[in-house]
């Protein structure tokens, strides 16, 4: 695996939840950001963004179960409650009682079920802005690729540890904007992560949160509509999954949005566009401390 990969999990610790291991890294001070990750990766997808975002705040990156460096038991409960069980854990595990937080991916929709908790339970550690990125914010508008089509089917118990590496690289760079196309360098350390500790035999069951999010589109899309915190959406527009036509149903739906498009940009920005995007995170975020978000 890359080295770089081993050096961001030698920086990195692990708690126990629900009997496994779970990878998270710590760094910087000043307010608390919680980063949560897509999928099917982990935590390592932050690394381009990584120095600017902890030169300014107490940034905490986990990895969730199933990915990055975490444990990957074949049988678990695999699920957005679960990731977001888990998210809760840390933080009253390190003590946090409150916290901005960054999603993508997978990470928007845990997001989300963390926002819908607090409207419900007021005594949840708070929660004091939301930066999505690329993500399945309304399912409705939502495009899963092919791959992801077959690999939560039926069949994806037989076809997801068996899919070549090739193939799955494929995929992934057919995510990337226009402008910003992976290099073999790039990819590399994704695959590896994906595969690492037996990750081939459960990323399947892990990527089956698509149909979840369905199940539960009015719970995750009430705090957005309710504008419960302060939220602004950092989209790369060129995403085939949730490009700009998530932009433009965020719109719609959002009262008074606040969208910033990275065009040419595909589903990572953090990786394809890590200045752009670092700066609205930290603008958005340093307007929010200010009370001017």
């Amino acid at each position: 695996m890359n080295g770089a990969v081993w050096a961001w999990r030698d920086a990195g610790e692990f708690f126990e939840f629900d009997g496994h291991r779970i990878f998270y890294r710590r760094q910087g001070g000043g307010p608390t950001v919680l980063l949560v990750h897509g999928y099917p990766f982990g935590s390592y997808e932050w690394h381009r963004i990584w120095d600017g975002l902890t030169a300014n705040f107490d940034v905490i990156a986990p990895d969730m179960l199933g990915m990055g460096f975490s444990d990957k038991p074949i049988r678990s409960r695999y699920g957005l409650l679960m990731h977001a069980d888990m998210h809760e854990a840390l933080l009253r595990y390190l003590g946090v009682d409150r916290c901005a937080v960054v999603g993508h991916d997978l990470g928007v929709s845990v997001v989300q079920e963390m926002l819908a908790r607090r409207c419900d339970d007021p005594t949840l550690p708070s929660i004091d802005a939301a930066v999505f990125l690329n993500g399945g914010l309304f399912a409705e508008a939502y495009r899963p690729r092919p791959i992801q089509k077959i690999l939560s089917s039926p069949a994806g118990h037989l076809i997801g540890p068996l899919l070549p590496r090739s193939a799955i690289g494929d995929a992934v760079a057919g995510l990337f904007g226009p402008d910003a196309k992976p290099t073999k360098a790039d990819l590399e350390p994704l695959l590896d992560l994906l595969r690492h500790n037996g990750g081939r035999y459960v990323s399947h069951i892990v990527g089956r949160f698509v149909e979840e999010r369905r199940r539960l589109r009015d719970r995750l899309v009430r705090p957005l509509i309710d504008n419960v915190v302060p939220m602004t959406f950092v989209n790369g527009m060129a995403d085939p999954n949730s490009g700009a036509h998530m932009a433009a149903r965020y719109r719609e739906l959002v009262p008074n949005p606040q969208v910033v498009a990275l065009h040419g940009v595909g589903h990572w920005p953090h990786i394809e566009a890590p200045d752009a995007t670092a700066q609205s995170i930290l603008g958005f975020l340093s307007r929010t401390e200010r009370g001017t978000a």
